[in-house]
Order: structure tokens, then sequence, then C-alpha cells
């Protein structure tokens, strides 16, 4: 969407200078009164001098703005938006003008977990933290009804209305987002697929990307987005844990089984490098079947002593 913002070109002065003009009107003012109190016929000068430096005053008063860093104003002369005014400091424009501020400050957003699907259907609780800031003044004030939402118009009430609107569109592209991956390698039948706890970084680019296309007609820039907060619905919890419990056995009894295989076998390979005795197949057999109970088992095997012959 192509910007309509541009940089105020129109009448600037310092504001300074405005501010000693007032002074030196009100100088002026108790000059031209104290002639007149001493006079005992004051003229007409005097009563059009009054009333017209009066209000003198108050147009240049109303035409002082102070703009601090990070900060902008969108001036509008009478309903047409004539720029927006970007330097910082104490300056004097047109005070005809409507000066609608607007801060640029990156801001946090850190939105409470919400229930969504994941890509295989699985109830899923998954939060975000934002750090998003205003980038064209334009498409902020003018683009979404902002000013509407702001019910006092202060700066203040006008970035808590941005701040709705950003709620809004985080909830939506955080649905998208987590919609698109499973939650992990147990509810994925393709391991090369990323999931959203295995691939973070992926999955915070894409959402980062995704905001800033949802945020982008309101001028907001998305500068940074991540998942805080990653877990399995309530309902499902439970279940999800024994299923990651029997995984984590099944691994664990995979290595000791992959282990004891090994040492059988080394065993077997020294006792007949070394001699020591010569094994049939049964009774290779049975040597085998008797160390991989005692490797395998949970508890302490215990050993039963053979005082006969090999064979009794």
């Amino acid at each position: 969407m192509t910007s309509k913002e541009f940089e105020f070109k129109g009448f600037k002065i310092s504001g300074f200078i405005a501010l000693f003009l007032i002074l030196a009107i009100i100088a002026a003012d108790i000059v031209i009164f104290n002639k007149a109190a001493a006079s005992s016929r004051p003229d007409l000068v005097f009563g059009i001098t009054i009333p017209v430096t009066f209000l003198l005053i108050i147009l240049l008063s109303v035409g002082m703005m102070k703009l601090e860093p990070n900060e902008a104003r969108a001036l509008v002369f009478f309903g047409k938006y004539v720029g927006t005014f970007r330097q910082n400091g104490f300056w004097y424009v047109n005070p005809l003008l409507s000066k609608k501020r607007v801060s640029l400050r990156a801001r946090n957003f850190d939105a409470e977990a919400i229930k969504v699907n994941d890509k295989s259907g699985n109830p899923i609780m998954i939060g975000l933290v934002l750090v998003w800031r205003v980038k064209d003044v334009y498409k902020s004030l003018f683009e979404i009804d902002s000013q509407t939402m702001s019910t006092q118009g202060s700066l203040s009430s006008t970035m808590k209305a941005f701040e709705s609107f950003v709620k809004v569109q985080a909830d939506a592209a955080l649905r998208q987002v987590a919609g698109n991956y499973n939650y992990d390698e147990n509810s994925n039948p393709d391991e090369n697929d990323v999931t959203l706890r295995s691939g973070a970084d992926e999955i915070n680019d894409e959402l980062t990307r995704t905001l800033n296309e949802r945020l982008s007609i309101a001028g907001i820039e998305a500068v940074e987005a991540r998942i805080n907060y990653l877990a399995y619905a309530p309902e499902i919890a439970a279940v999800m844990l024994r299923r990651q419990q029997a995984d984590a056995i099944i691994a664990a009894r995979e290595k000791i089984v992959e282990g004891a295989v090994s040492m059988v076998k080394m065993a077997l390979d020294q006792l007949k490098k070394e001699g020591v005795v010569e094994l049939d197949e049964e009774r290779k057999a049975t040597m085998v079947s008797n160390l991989l109970v005692v490797l395998c088992s949970e508890d302490n095997a215990q050993p039963v002593v053979n005082a006969g012959s090999l064979y009794n």
C-alpha cells in the first residue's frame, strides 16, 4: 500500500521567537495602559490596542508546539492533511492548523495465551510478546478509525487505540501461524517438518512477517515477535504427558538393549579369543540370555551359583 505521508513544508519559526513576541506585546500593553491611566481622557487608540494585542497573544500561544525525540505531529488545515512535522524542539506554526500528536517510540505487547488448534487438530495454548511502533503517521491516524476509538483525544488515549488494533491483529496472526504447524515431533508424520517447539527462529520470523502484513494498513511496524508460551491445552495435557513419558521410556530401553547386545558380543569374543572356555551353540544361547536378563533388568539380578559341572 502506497504511503500518503509527506513532510510538512509550510510556515514555521522557532517557538522562542513567538514567546519573545508575546512578552514584547505584554510589555507594550503595560506601557500603553500606564499612559492611558495617567491621561484624564483615554483616547480611541487605547480602546483598540488592548483587544488587538490580546488576540495576538492568543494566536501566538496556540501556534506554539513542542516535539520530543521520536514524536511527530500530523498537521491538518480545516480537514486537509498538510504534512507530518518531525523536527524536535520548540516551534511556532500557523495557529489555524490542527496538531495531532503521535509517539514513534517502540512499545511492548505481551499477549495472553490463547487456545488454538495446531496442524494436527490438537488443542494447544500459545502466547506471544510483540515489539511494535508507529512507522507511518498518516496511515495510523487516517487509515484506521483511531481518532474515534481515542475517547479523550490525548496522546495516551490515541496510543491505547493503536494498542487495541495491535491486540486484535496479533491474536489473528498467532492463530493463523499456529494452525500451519504441529506442536512437536510426536504429532508430526514427517520428522523433517518444522514444528512449533523445534523451529523457534523460523516460526518467529513467519509470525513477524504475518503481523507486518496485517499491521501495514495502520502504518504500524512489528519490530519483533516471539512465542513466549507454548503448552498443550489442559484437557489433553495429562494424556500427552503420558505419551511423552512412554516415548522417553522406549528411547531409554533402546539404548539399554543396544548397550547390552554390544557387551554380550564383546564378552563372547573375548572368551573365544583368550581360549578361556569352549561353548557350544546351546551354551552360548544360555549365556546370552542370562547376560541380557542381567544387563536389561530394571532391578538388581540375583545370581544363582552352579556348584556342579558345566552340564549339571
